[in-house]
């Protein structure tokens, strides 16, 4: 009787990993495929002109996209961590904080071409930005804000309450509590979410596409924040849909070359993530 009793615990528990196991492949493995697929079809079309070549190849986009992820990130950091903060540390609860966040939650599932148009209507043409890497940066801004301030959030609920009760036992005000302990030991989280969060600006579309890019031969690279630029994503689409006769290898590696910036910058966040996670006193 007691080896029934144990060996049904031990089937439900084989049969969960079992599924845990089947779910995990169904999301892997596919992207994998896509992953490999890209490699397979566009290193063929990858070579030094593609790109570094300033007419004819990848580098005003590459630097397009790196100053429009840049600007985007000093945009949504200052703004995300301090409305976290806000909404960790001094917030009472109550029905407006509870308001908030699924505000932030409903947010963070909006299409990325709603904020596209929103941009282009309040950035290019209230606030007369034009189409420019300001534009586009303060758009794709308020795309990754809901993620930014929800991973801030979640970083400082991960530092232990003792922390704060010690600092504020020991005479330091609530401001300074913040600075001085919740924050720094709340900074892997927040940076973590940071860039995971502009690693989904880099491959959007719309919002660029609405708001910032546009090529010109004159002037290939941004000359200021109201200087249109041209961005990774941007050159994609106008290569799949306007541009017949590029071969399907540049096609190809064009996406390759998104999806490594877009992964590099995921590494980035993970290798990050650890080495400050080691030097954390708790």
């Amino acid at each position: 009787m007691s080896a029934r009793r144990i060996s049904g615990p031990r089937a439900t528990q084989a049969v969960a990993f079992l599924l845990l196991w089947v779910a995990a492949a169904a999301v892997v493995l596919p992207v994998l495929g896509i992953l490999a697929v890209m490699v397979v079809r566009g290193a063929g079309g990858l070579s030094w002109g593609l790109l570094f070549s300033v007419r004819e190849g990848l580098l005003p986009a590459v630097v397009g996209t790196v100053c429009l992820v840049t600007l985007t990130a000093l945009i949504a950091a200052p703004l995300g961590v301090a409305a976290a903060v806000y909404l960790s540390e001094y917030a009472r609860p109550g029905p407006l904080v509870r308001l908030i966040r699924v505000s932030l939650v409903n947010l963070a599932g909006v299409p990325s071409v709603v904020y596209g148009l929103f941009g282009l209507a309040l950035f290019v043409m209230v606030l007369r930005f034009g189409r420019s890497l300001l534009a586009g940066a303060c758009t794709l801004a308020l795309l990754v804000l809901p993620l930014v301030i929800s991973a801030s959030e979640e970083a400082l609920r991960q530092v232990p309450r003792r922390l704060r009760e010690a600092s504020l036992a020991l005479g330091a005000s609530r401001w300074q509590t913040v600075r001085g302990v919740v924050l720094p030991n709340a900074l892997p989280g927040i940076i973590t979410g940071l860039i995971l969060s502009v690693s989904r600006a880099a491959g959007e579309t719309a919002p660029i596409l609405f708001t910032a890019a546009f090529f010109s031969l004159t002037h290939p690279f941004p000359r200021s924040v109201f200087g249109e630029i041209l961005a990774l994503p941007y050159q994609l689409f106008v290569m799949a849909t306007e541009a017949p006769n590029v071969p399907a290898e540049v096609k190809w590696a064009t996406a390759l070359v998104l999806v490594v910036v877009v992964l590099g910058l995921n590494l980035v966040a993970i290798v990050l993530r650890a080495r400050l996670r080691r030097a954390r006193r708790w």
